[in-house]
């Protein structure tokens, strides 16, 4: 069946196996997508013996995988500068004794936008459209977003202690704020946040000045929570209740309130956190790699909570594949669960795409393909052994596809990425650059050379 048209596309996108994510997680095989000024304006099932409609663009999918773009729920892109650099610690010895030594050598307002650059662009290059980050100096991190093209949350970060660009912690709220005023509504495609690093680095009123300023401006507020046992342990110390119910009491919970991690959670927290509809980003891969624990996931859907899914930062995970990390996630809580049936493919796909973006707030504009939402598509290559034959294309793009499976990436109506290639910034001179800027690293702590 054809598609009413009274006015020019812009693109059409065919020939594909559309999986819309919607509400009803609706496939569309032999898929059409109208898009007109970066706005998804219609889908159909193609009929062969009627035209496609008029647009300047005609788009061969050929036969891929047409999605939503995915959605990073947790990043630190300025951190893939220290991939690989200490591996195999637990989370307080690699936080304290090495990343933070680390930032205070090398984080500069130059080595920050060099590192958000080169996170975007795997990022994008793995079919990645949106991001929500924390880090210090957003202001270079939101100027490597924009130049890459990404769409991204981006959080200033904020702790009790001098970091990069805050030299005084007391100014570390008015800080973010003024970043947030910054960038509040100069680009359509970044939102700026305010990310307080954890209950444990911040004072209790450092974060009710943080969570108030977030609510004031109508921003995220991001933190990481119960990442950890001995955090739990440290909190029921300090103040005689768990991480979740001391931030419940400081009135930091609410919609608008991303918890990242959110490993060690009891039933009390699970139900804290559904009453007041903040939402969880899951980040399996930097739980596993820190032997953090295993977040009891299943529990938080079970509640109605809104999960999304994150990589972490590279400096602990150690890369930005969100394909790979939907398969871990899936496979892990199956085996948690002790149950096949536990975060099934499409569960685990809607984590991804509709439900992370419910976790940003961003639900109404991205997260599954619906006219009228922005157009941030994803073509997954299936012309590949490895990916044949096709019976669920939610099966494949959790247990079978890998980042590098993406071929083509729109962000915003506008590719980023075609035939495998980056579209928005100069790969060659970045790879350059990040390697005389891992040089400088390797000589400071006494590793080989990088190449």
């Amino acid at each position: 069946m054809g598609v009413e048209q009274t006015y020019m596309i812009d693109s059409v996108i065919h020939n594909g196996l559309i999986v819309t994510a919607d509400p009803s997680f609706r496939i569309i095989e032999n898929g059409g997508i109208g898009i007109c000024d970066g706005k998804i304006v219609s889908l159909w099932k193609t009929d062969h013996e009627q035209p496609l409609p008029q647009a300047h663009e005609i788009f061969d999918a050929q036969g891929g995988i047409i999605m939503p773009g995915l959605i990073n729920a947790h990043t630190h892109l300025p951190m893939s500068i220290f991939r690989g650099l200490s591996d195999d610690l637990p989370l307080h010895e690699w936080l304290h004794e090495h990343i933070f030594p680390a930032e205070a050598a090398f984080i500069s307002p130059q080595s920050v936008e060099l590192g958000a650059r080169l996170s975007c662009a795997e990022l994008l290059l793995n079919g990645v459209t949106t991001c929500c980050d924390g880090y210090f100096l957003a202001d270079n991190v939101a100027q490597a977003v924009i130049d890459s093209g990404i769409r991204a949350v981006v959080g200033q970060g904020v702790v009790d202690f001098p970091a990069p660009g805050v030299a005084d912690p007391s100014q570390n709220v008015s800080s973010a704020v003024s970043f947030t005023r910054r960038w509040k509504n100069k680009n359509s495609l970044l939102q700026p946040s305010i990310f307080c690093h954890a209950p444990y680095t911040c004072s209790a009123e450092t974060l009710k000045a943080a969570k108030k300023a977030a609510d004031r401006h109508d921003l995220l507020f991001q933190i990481h929570v119960c990442e950890t046992r001995a955090e739990v342990i440290q909190c029921k110390k300090d103040h005689g209740c768990s991480p979740v119910q001391y931030l419940h009491q400081l009135g930091l919970l609410n919609c608008k309130t991303l918890l990242v991690h959110a490993v060690w959670l009891d039933e009390d927290d699970i139900q804290i956190i559904a009453d007041c509809a903040s939402s969880i980003a899951h980040c399996p891969e930097s739980n596993m790699k820190l032997a953090s624990g295993i977040a009891p996931v299943e529990d938080f859907l079970c509640a109605g909570i809104t999960v999304g899914l994150g990589t972490d930062g590279c400096a602990s995970n150690n890369d930005l594949d969100l394909l790979a990390e939907l398969d871990v996630a899936a496979k892990l809580h199956k085996i948690r669960q002790m149950d096949p049936t536990a975060l099934n493919a499409a569960t685990a796909v809607k984590m991804v795409t509709l439900e992370g973006a419910k976790a940003l707030g961003l639900a109404q504009s991205i997260g599954s393909l619906e006219p009228g939402k922005c157009a941030d598509v994803v073509i997954v290559d299936t012309l590949q052994p490895h990916l044949k034959p096709l019976f669920h294309p939610e099966s494949h793009l959790v247990y079978t596809a890998k980042g590098s499976d993406v071929r083509h990436v729109m962000v915003d109506g506008k590719w980023v990425v075609r035939d495998g290639k980056l579209l928005t910034l100069d790969l060659p001179s970045l790879l350059e650059n990040v390697n005389r800027l891992a040089e400088t690293i390797a000589e400071r702590n006494g590793l080989a050379k990088c190449c």
